[in-house]
């Protein structure tokens, strides 16, 4: 069996990735500092997989140690490169910490990978590198803005180091995943979102709040140039992401690759706004959620949704589930973890 590494397997979409290289026959060795996430995800990962992926507690900003885990483990084929702060407000109020974290941990891992024969790396992108796009939906031709935030500016400067290595190491073979706002949780209902202290995304935030967890959800802004008012974002289910990275994965692994660093967007194409989402757990779950207008965030843009054409023919990848099945797994998710 092929061994991949994966840092930050036991967040949110590191452990959804897990179970489906698992499900796929990958070996899987995982590397998280559980600084935002719980050991406990590998009970769920075996529940549904059947297999306990290796799992070693490791911080990436200790360059000594990753050298040290390379050397161990240099049967390692691939990698998926998970491991980040990933909280727009929080980088504004603390942009070292995300500098540090998101940036010295990129370069530790890619110093490793150029010493290989060969290497296959997965970097976890983010649509925030267009930061407020021209046209919608966004390609991956769109010109890159000047970053909203400290996050977003992480991920524009770890495609760039990416860009720079591959340029003068044709050994590594690197794609980056932009994806867009994940959602949900796995069907089985055994892994899912778990934020700690508040969270910073949209869904956890309305599903805790329908829970009576929180009094209420805020809703930052009513002002923006769209429909309704409010932000507009592309919401995809987390397996549907999950599975786009196995598929990248594979197509370096078999060399299918045009070049040794290739970019696409994940995404299901359509755009819907803060309210729409809100609209949509009241459907399935049949409660009225709490919420309240309030003043803009700052780092926020308008409006972000995919263009996946490139994802859909050249990737040969697709995301499958609607906003109301995604946001019914995340319901069922929440209600599992609070009982």
């Amino acid at each position: 069996m092929k061994k991949i590494l994966v840092t930050g397997g036991l967040g949110f979409i590191g452990s959804h990735t897990v179970v489906e290289l698992q499900q796929k026959g990958f070996d899987v060795v995982i590397i998280d500092d559980c600084s935002n996430s719980d050991e406990k995800v590998l009970n769920g990962i075996e529940a549904i997989s059947g297999k306990r992926p290796v799992f070693e507690k490791l911080d990436l900003k200790e360059r000594n140690k990753v050298e040290d885990f390379f050397k161990r483990n240099a049967d390692v084929v691939g990698v998926i490169h998970f491991a980040a702060s990933k909280a727009v407000g929080e980088s504004v109020e603390n942009p070292l910490l995300y500098y540090e974290n998101n940036i010295g941990t990129l370069v530790y891992i890619l110093k490793e990978l150029c010493k290989k024969n060969t290497a296959n790396f997965i970097f976890s992108s983010s649509c925030t590198v267009y930061g407020q796009a021209d046209k919608m939906p966004i390609t991956e031709d769109a010109p890159i803005k000047v970053a909203e935030s400290p996050y977003g500016n992480t991920k524009q400067m770890g495609e760039e180091i990416i860009t720079d290595t591959c340029k003068v190491t044709p050994t590594l073979n690197a794609i980056a995943l932009r994806y867009f706002n994940p959602m949900g949780a796995h069907p089985s209902g055994e892994i899912g979102e778990l934020p700690v202290g508040v969270p910073q995304n949209l869904v956890p935030f309305i599903t805790q709040t329908g829970i009576g967890l929180r009094d209420s959800l805020s809703v930052f802004g009513n002002d923006y140039p769209t429909p309704d008012g409010t932000c507009i974002r592309d919401y995809i289910y987390v397996v549907d992401l999950a599975k786009a990275h196995v598929v990248a994965l594979e197509r370096l692994l078999e060399g299918k690759n045009a070049e040794n660093y290739e970019v696409f967007n994940v995404g299901t194409g359509t755009g819907s706004s803060v309210l729409e989402a809100i609209q949509s757990f009241e459907k399935v779950s049949g409660r009225k959620l709490n919420y309240k207008i309030v003043t803009r965030r700052p780092g926020d843009i308008t409006s972000a949704y995919a263009d996946t054409t490139k994802a859909n023919t050249v990737l040969g990848w697709k995301s499958e589930y609607t906003l109301d099945e995604a946001m019914k797994s995340a319901w069922v998710w929440e209600q599992k973890i609070r009982d």
